[in-house]
């Protein structure tokens, strides 16, 4: 299976621990979900913190925050 990863920023924490992360390529919605390291590990999230995210070809709303923070 084929996933996408790609870069953009928090725009808005949703309630259940969701964000909604807005892709920095064409500026596309996600609704995203952190993943288990980053949950296990604590890291805390705040809007326009900047993120990578795992997509599926599958479903393009939905994808999960794998990584946060990155330099330029």
């Amino acid at each position: 299976m084929e996933e996408f990863i790609v870069k953009g920023y928090i725009d808005a924490i949703l309630p259940k621990g969701e964000f909604r992360v807005r892709l920095e390529e064409n500026n596309h919605l996600v609704h995203c979900r952190p993943s288990g390291k980053i949950r296990t590990n604590y890291i805390k999230m705040v809007n326009g913190d900047r993120v990578m995210v795992r997509i599926t070809p599958y479903d393009l709303t939905k994808g999960v925050i794998i990584y946060r923070g990155w330099s330029k």
